[in-house]
């Protein structure tokens, strides 16, 4: 490995350990390969998901919409030595790419989904909803599991797209109060009104976190669809190698479903409290793993 491609890599590190500490964490039980590549691919999708979600305003995230598009493309364009004028990550990211032979049409995925972020969101129904994860999340989890398992079977990416849309249901739910604040409203319309429930009252919720028995049961609803998600995904995480992959896999899983437990915890108030997973109960979850 060149002297670049090394400081390459070393940026994907430190962009993943500042902003995915539990994805950092339960990448240490992954061979040294696929973690640096594990990394190389979580920079690309977290400094495209900000450069998008922290825009300031819509032409500012629709312009880098498109430079994220135009980066994408120069990626995959460049010949194998040139460099270019490359972010840290990029030659790290490119060398992955070429190595597992992960094609650009997951990123565009991505971008796509991303692109969904840009401005006020709401979801009609969970169609709308599913179509929004894929793209996301399961997206992410497809291009990690060509990096996982060579030759991944159809099967092993279907379970693979399945805990994608867990993990990002579950992000939802934890996120209602903040999204609110950025006029974003994830959960679908269709379900609200199921439980009596509208905008109106997502918004008189927010200030003080004084829910009702309606937002209780939509919670309950939501957080058990999430968990069904993550039960069609758990027989695909029996199949990864047991190289320390299965084991990284089975802790990012659990701490993350973790987090559906801690919104019950704190009595479905997504509006005034973050729901986290504990030191003690992360050590707990890793024990599992």
């Amino acid at each position: 490995m060149s002297p670049s491609l090394r400081t390459s890599y070393r940026a994907c590190r430190e962009i993943t350990r500042c902003h995915a500490r539990s994805f950092y964490l339960a990448s240490h039980t992954l061979p040294e390969a696929k973690r640096r590549e594990a990394w190389a691919v979580y920079a690309f999708c977290r400094i495209a998901d900000d450069a998008i979600d922290l825009a300031p305003d819509e032409a500012a995230r629709l312009a880098a919409l498109e430079e994220q598009k135009a980066l994408l493309a120069r990626l995959f364009s460049m010949g194998d030595t040139a460099t270019g004028d490359l972010p840290p990550w990029g030659l790290a990211f490119r060398d992955t790419c070429a190595r597992r032979r992960i094609a650009p049409g997951f990123f565009e995925g991505l971008l796509k989904g991303i692109s969904h972020d840009c401005g006020t969101v709401r979801i009609g129904n969970w169609a709308e909803l599913d179509l929004y994860c894929y793209h996301v999340a399961s997206v992410c989890g497809l291009v990690m599991t060509h990096i996982f398992s060579p030759q991944p079977s159809a099967e092993l990416l279907e379970h693979a797209a399945a805990l994608g849309t867990a993990m990002q249901l579950t992000n939802i739910l934890r996120d209602v109060g903040e999204d609110l604040d950025r006029d974003r409203i994830y959960l679908p319309a269709y379900d609200l009104a199921k439980f009596g429930l509208s905008e109106v009252d997502l918004r008189a919720f927010r200030p003080e976190g004084k829910i009702d028995p309606r937002f209780r049961d939509l919670m309950r609803f939501q957080i058990a669809r999430a968990r069904e998600w993550y039960l069609l995904a758990d027989p695909g995480i029996a199949q990864l190698p047991a190289d320390g992959t299965r084991r990284a896999v089975w802790t990012m899983r659990l701490l993350y479903a973790a987090i559906l437990d801690e919104i019950e915890r704190n009595d479905f108030d997504v509006f005034t409290r973050r729901a986290r997973v504990g030191g003690w109960r992360k050590a707990s979850l890793l024990l599992e793993a």
